[in-house]
């Protein structure tokens, strides 16, 4: 089997470290010396650390967003105002897929949790019209099926969708909550979170 080419070489140092350190902690010197690549291969291959971000987040969450598309895609060939947890399942279930427990998986989890809570502004402003596109036919589909809550409150529990799901992954990797028994990896957990999620989704407005 060939060898990684230098591009993914990087790729794959970058996702490691960017997973353990952040996007501040991590030095183009520190992913190029993983990566068995001269310095000046980031610039040669991305242009830049934050184009390289870029490249790593896209690559680990684009699988994860063609399938919440075609997830959707099929829910909205059946009727134009899916349920609810329909809605969550076609949503959250990928990313449970795309961040299973151990090895690359739990990697994923490390990074996905990097993009959502890193502050430095690069993490924050990789995404795309790709990326966008699916938030956006997302969060129509979840204003038709839930159309009293406001847009802001509705916002706030799509990430709540992300957050639950990307912690719950992390605890997996990191160890087993003790008294929760073996299934939390595998396919209880996907099922016992997207019934929470669709639950918590369909609460009804809060007042303030």
């Amino acid at each position: 089997m060939a060898s990684p080419d230098t591009r993914t070489q990087i790729l794959d140092a970058a996702e490691h470290l960017f997973a353990e350190h952040g996007y501040r902690g991590t030095s183009v010197r520190a992913i190029t010396t993983l990566a068995g690549a001269n310095l000046a291969a980031v610039g040669y291959h991305f242009g830049s650390k934050s184009e390289l971000m870029a490249a790593v987040a896209r690559r680990v969450i684009e699988p994860i967003n063609a399938a919440q598309r075609a997830g959707l895609d099929r829910l909205l060939s059946r009727t134009p105002e899916p349920p609810v947890a329909e809605l969550v399942e076609a949503f959250a279930g990928p990313m449970f897929d795309g961040m299973r427990a151990g090895g690359a998986g739990a990697r994923t989890s490390r990074l996905i949790m990097t993009i959502l809570s890193d502050p430095a502004e690069e993490v924050r402003s990789w995404t795309g019209p790709a990326e966008d596109s699916v938030r956006e036919r997302y969060l129509a589909a979840f204003a038709r099926a839930l159309p009293r809550l406001s847009p802001e409150e509705l916002g706030f529990r799509m990430r709540g969708i992300l957050a639950v799901t990307a912690v719950d992954r992390l605890e997996v990797h990191q160890e087993p909550t003790p008294g929760c028994g073996s299934p939390g990896p595998g396919e209880a957990a996907r099922t016992w979170a997207i019934t929470f999620l669709a639950a918590a989704m369909s609460a009804p407005p809060t007042r303030t």
